[in-house]
């Protein structure tokens, strides 16, 4: 029997890297096709105290149903983070709880997308938004991206000619490009809001993982020095990459009206994210352990990051070029097609699994006119031998 499925699924497809990882049970294989976090990491002995602390004191408020836009407590906790990493301002009342930052960009697509509406992406961006997005009927439009992230004279000419519903970015060491938007840049966007009237989206799930100096303050906590700006903005932010993406806390900072309809799609959507997952993360800020979680964490990546860029640089020389990342979890790079090896992302996907090693071609990235010369590669959950050894393999398959 052919089942009538909606005529919206038409316009998306199973995730290139979820079909990717089928062909990742071969014995062996070293991994740079994830996402993750390393669970290896993850603070259990402070989660397991957060759990036990929700039990203890509230665990009425830790079991039961909750309110829609978060459990009180962690809201209060999530504002105290911000406000720690300079986004003055920003209340309990500010932000509603999402079940990780991914539902927050579904109730972007809610609230805001009707089928046509343009939506200017960075090229390359996050996955799931393209598909996210194309499920509400986004026409998705792509603003180039250099090191220094979005290019915002570019940016602006897509502005005037697509008049889109909104801009979608990830500012600070983006999936899959790892950049990080310049200050100066970051102060553009924001005037470029302003002027042309437009909502801009941040999504900041990586920013806390930062290898040397801080990056510069968030569009969010930027717009105080752009008059205006507050208003035409919606920050998203998550745990899930700093403490455990088991928990799935994220949260949407923007506009009472938005959050307003936001709150209502989530109601009849998933009711509220699971409280007790909440309490334990409002336990867990409220111990304080944060700060040395983050300080483990970025000093492992940064060693990670370093051994990869090292190696690429290496064993494939001239064949590959990309941009060190400052923070994150990915190395974005394009193969130059130098000496006469191949540069096909896809075509050298293919090769690699057959050495041992995988990653994730770059194309799927795209919301239109793809680069097939790119691939993502994530240093995250792999040690600095095996993070040797991959790019060996990875150097054979070229």
């Amino acid at each position: 029997m052919s089942l009538p499925f909606a005529e919206r699924l038409n316009s998306v497809e199973t995730s290139a890297i979820r079909e990717l990882f089928k062909l990742l049970g071969k014995p062996g294989i070293i991994s740079f096709a994830g996402g993750f976090p390393d669970s290896a990491l993850f603070d259990v002995d402070g989660i397991r105290e957060a759990v036990n602390a929700a039990l203890t004191e509230e665990a009425g408020g830790a079991l039961q149903y909750g309110a829609t836009e978060g459990y009180q407590p962690l809201r209060e906790q999530l504002a105290a983070f911000m406000a720690s990493k300079g986004n003055q301002g920003v209340t309990a009342n500010d932000l509603i709880v999402t079940t990780g930052s991914q539902q927050a960009l579904d109730l972007l697509g809610k609230t805001l997308v009707s089928p046509g509406d343009k939506v200017i992406v960075e090229g390359p961006t996050f996955l799931a938004t393209i598909q996210c997005f194309r499920l509400y009927g986004a026409q998705l439009v792509t603003a180039p991206v250099d090191g220094q992230g979005v290019q915002t004279d570019r940016l602006e000419q897509l502005i005037v000619e697509h008049k889109p519903k909104f801009i979608y970015l990830i500012p600070t060491f983006g999936n899959p490009s790892g950049a990080m938007l310049s200050l100066e840049r970051r102060q553009r966007v924001l005037e470029l809001a302003v002027q042309h009237n437009v909502l801009i989206v941040e999504d900041d799930p990586y920013g806390d993982l930062y290898f040397g100096e801080a990056p510069p303050p968030s569009l969010l906590a930027l717009s105080s020095q752009v008059p205006g700006s507050r208003e035409r903005l919606v920050h998203c932010g998550s745990l899930s990459k700093v403490l455990s993406p088991g928990l799935r806390v994220g949260w949407m900072v923007g506009p009472a009206e938005l959050l307003g309809k936001a709150t209502m799609c989530k109601q009849f959507s998933d009711a509220h994210t699971s409280t007790f997952a909440q309490a334990t993360a409002a336990q867990y800020l409220k111990a304080g352990r944060m700060p040395a979680t983050l300080a483990k964490v970025r000093a492992v990546y940064a060693e990670r990051a370093a051994a990869m860029g090292n190696a690429l640089r290496r064993d494939l020389g001239e064949a590959i070029e990309f941009v060190q990342p400052q923070g994150g979890l990915f190395v974005w790079a394009r193969l130059t097609g130098a000496g006469g090896k191949t540069a096909n992302g896809g075509e050298l996907a293919k090769r690699a699994i057959e050495q041992g090693v995988a990653f994730v071609p770059g194309a799927p990235f795209y919301a239109n006119h793809p680069d097939h010369a790119t691939l993502r590669l994530s240093f995250a959950t792999v040690g600095v031998e095996k993070i040797e050894e991959g790019v060996g393999r990875l150097a054979q398959a070229l």
